[in-house]
């Protein structure tokens, strides 16, 4: 049994091992995540539905799981609204677009490196410090200064260069996604999300 996971680059795919041993910790059996990765968010918006329905209808996924940045995700979000009505309005839109129960959008508020932010020890000695002051609600890290816009002026701070595929994939290897739910409630929201399909597959 396995769920597809739509990403829009590269670092989200380090996303499926990390949502596959928050899954197996609550399973009976063992499930895969497979990421399916379209080439940034404009590829994704023109393709995910098509791909979405052709995965359903095969009869080979739990689910189909798709996942955006909220953080530079190329959509009209109704004008002036709060971080909650722009993600529920955006989640309710691409749903439309497939109109299948098996078929959940998610979106990372604002970027998947904000659940990397729950948790400092993570991170190189030089620079726990200066995380310890957005680990509580790193998903307030907002579209002003977003999370790896953030991580690169802390590594640049520390003498080094943050690589946001090879640096990303490592840290999420590192995180505990029991930390990074307890701190990130967007993300709860799309665990849990799978856990019940999983459960009732």
């Amino acid at each position: 049994m396995k769920f597809a996971l739509y990403v829009e680059g590269y670092t989200e795919r380090a996303l499926s091992l990390f949502m596959k041993r928050w899954l197996d910790s609550k399973l009976s059996h063992r499930i895969e995540v497979k990421p399916v990765r379209f080439k940034g968010c404009g590829d994704y918006l023109s393709n995910f539905a098509q791909r979405a329905k052709r995965d359903l209808d095969s009869g080979r996924v739990i689910a189909v799981i798709g996942l955006l940045d909220l953080y530079g995700a190329a959509l009209r979000f109704p004008h002036n609204s709060s971080i909650d009505a722009k993600y529920n309005w955006a989640k309710a839109e691409l749903e439309r677009q497939v109109e299948h129960s098996r078929f959940r959008q998610h979106f990372a508020v604002h970027e998947t490196e904000a659940w990397l932010l729950s948790d400092p020890s993570i991170f190189p000695a030089a620079i726990r410090p200066r995380m310890e002051k957005f680990a509580d609600r790193p998903e307030s890290v907002d579209f002003q200064d977003p999370p790896a816009k953030l991580l690169r002026h802390l590594y640049a701070a520390a003498g080094r260069d943050y690589m946001k595929v090879t640096d990303g994939a490592a840290l999420f290897g590192k995180l505990n996604p029991e930390v990074a739910c307890a701190r990130c409630p967007h993300l709860n929201l799309l665990l849990s999300d799978m856990l019940v399909l999983a459960t009732a597959a």
